[in-house]
C-alpha cells in the first residue's frame, strides 16, 4: 500500500509554493516591457522572504461531487533571490501518508533534486526530476505551476492594460520558446500593477483551447508580503478543480541550510515539520 501512494508523490511531486509580494512597482513604460513584467511577478510568486513555512490544505473536487483532501506542512529557503531555492514537506493527511517527507532542491537552470522518505518501508528513495508537467499529488496542479516557470523560457507581449475585479491590471501573453518542451500553445495572465500579485492565468492547449484557469481568491498582507492565501486551479475541459488553502504562514524563520538535507527526511526537525 505504501508504494501505491508514493506513485503520486514521485510523479510530478514538489512543493506548494506560497504567491506573495515585494515592494516592486511598474508601468506600462517598464524597461524590459513585458519581459520585466513577468520577471517581477515570477519573483513575486515565489521568492518572498528569506525563507517561509505554512500548513497547506488541499480539496479536490470533481463535477461528480467528489472530493479529496491532502494536508501537509510546507517549508522554503531561498539559497539565492531569482535563483537556487530549498523545499521540504511533511505530509498529515490523509493517514496512510502522513509522516511522508520530501526534499526537493531546486535549481532553475536545470532539473531539481527531489527525495521522498516512506516511513512505512523505511525508505529514501530519489525521483527522477523530469516530469515537470505532471500532476502535484493527484491535483489541478502541475510541478511548474507550485515550483515555477522562469520568464525566460518564455517570450512575452503586453496586450492590454485593463481591470481585473477593481484592480489595475497588465493583461500579458506568453509563448514557450521551445514548443516541443511544454505541453500548452500558450497562456494569459492578469498580473497587479501595484504588487505584481498574479490574480489570474489562463492556460490554452496547442490548439488554441482553453483548457486550465487559475485564480487567487484571497490575499492578506503577512509580515508585509502580500501573500495568496487561498487559490483554485480548474480542468475547463475535464471539470475538476483543486483549491488550495495557506494556514500559518510566517517569513523570514531563519532556517538554517543544514535543515534541507537527506538526513531530515527521516526525522524531520521540529521548525520545519510542526
Amino acid at each position: 500500500m505504501a508504494k501505491k501512494r508514493a506513485v503520486w508523490l514521485m510523479t510530478g511531486f514538489s512543493l506548494f509554493l506560497l504567491v506573495s509580494g515585494l515592494s516592486l512597482r511598474a508601468s506600462a513604460g517598464t524597461p524590459g516591457g513585458a519581459e520585466e513584467i513577468m520577471r517581477r511577478s515570477y519573483l513575486v510568486q515565489f521568492y518572498s522572504g528569506k525563507d517561509m513555512r505554512s500548513k497547506v490544505t488541499m480539496r479536490l473536487l470533481s463535477k461528480e461531487g467528489g472530493e479529496r483532501v491532502r494536508v501537509l506542512i510546507m517549508a522554503r529557503r531561498n539559497v539565492k533571490t531569482g535563483g537556487d531555492q530549498k523545499y521540504f514537506i511533511v505530509f498529515l493527511q490523509p493517514a496512510d501518508v502522513r509522516d511522508m517527507t520530501f526534499l526537493v532542491w531546486k535549481y532553475p537552470q536545470r532539473d531539481s533534486d527531489r527525495w521522498l522518505y516512506i516511513p512505512a518501508i523505511k525508505l529514501v528513495k530519489r525521483i527522477a526530476a523530469d516530469d515537470k508537467r505532471s500532476s502535484f499529488v493527484g491535483s489541478d496542479f502541475s510541478y511548474e505551476d507550485v515550483s515555477g516557470r522562469t520568464p525566460e523560457e518564455d517570450n512575452h507581449t503586453l496586450l492590454r492594460e485593463e481591470k481585473y475585479e477593481g484592480k489595475e491590471v497588465f493583461v500579458v501573453k506568453s509563448v514557450p520558446k521551445d514548443e516541443k518542451s511544454d505541453d500548452f500553445g500558450y497562456k494569459v495572465s492578469w498580473i497587479d500593477k501595484g504588487n505584481f500579485v498574479l490574480w489570474k492565468e489562463e492556460y490554452y492547449d496547442k490548439r488554441g483551447s482553453l483548457s486550465r484557469v487559475f485564480t487567487a481568491d484571497e490575499v492578506k498582507s503577512i509580515q508585509g508580503f502580500p501573500t495568496t492565501v487561498k487559490r483554485t486551479m480548474k480542468n475547463v475541459q475535464t471539470g475538476h478543480w483543486t483549491e488550495a488553502t495557506f494556514g500559518e504562514v510566517k517569513y523570514n524563520l531563519g532556517f538554517a541550510d543544514s535543515l534541507f538535507s537527506e538526513r531530515s527526511l527521516r526525522n524531520p526537525p521540529g521548525e520545519l515539520a510542526r
